[in-house]
């Protein structure tokens, strides 16, 4: 496909966020099932059907402007979600474990957001409100998935990951 114009691009774009969302469809499982804290593999679950529903408005945005969303392999979520499975393979505390799929986690969100920003900020540059306004949708709950995420690893999940030796250390 050869870009043109902005709106070729868009839709380049939203071809590439479709990749990934459903790579992520695949992966998030094997991420909750590798967690140990409740909290972390209820968020992966949480975010899993967040997730199926982002991959449905973006074929609602493809049937909107009449796009299809072909074969585009996203090559940097299928490079996250590789990072991600060497993480659930590591042999680790399971705290430690915990915080590094975390750490996975949040470099796939952050991938999200900027994705999903610049698509909506294409769309509202077209003057194509409604897509806009759904990508924005996904973009918010994205940006809540990271926020969780950090909450999560705050609240407990990176402290318990520090070696005893070394909080005794610093008493």
């Amino acid at each position: 496909m050869k870009l043109m114009t902005l709106q070729d691009l868009l839709a380049d774009q939203l071809k590439d966020i479709y990749s990934a969302e459903n790579q992520l469809v695949k992966a998030l499982p094997k991420m909750a099932n590798a967690a140990s804290s409740a909290d972390l593999k209820e968020a992966f679950e949480s975010h899993l059907v967040e997730t199926e529903t982002h991959v449905a408005r973006l074929e609602q945005i493809f049937q909107r402007l009449n796009i299809k969303p072909g074969r585009k392999k996203c090559k940097a979520m299928e490079g996250l979600v590789a990072e991600g499975k060497e993480t659930i393979d590591e042999n680790a505390e399971p705290m430690v474990h915990d915080a590094a799929l975390i750490a996975a986690a949040q470099r796939v969100e952050h991938y999200e957001i900027a994705a999903y920003g610049t698509a909506r900020t294409f769309a509202t540059i077209l003057g194509d409100d409604e897509t806009a306004e759904l990508l924005q949708t996904t973009l918010d709950e994205e940006s809540q998935c990271d926020t969780k995420l950090t909450e999560i690893a705050m609240n407990g999940i990176n402290q318990d990951a520090v070696a005893p030796e070394e909080v005794g250390s610093r008493e």
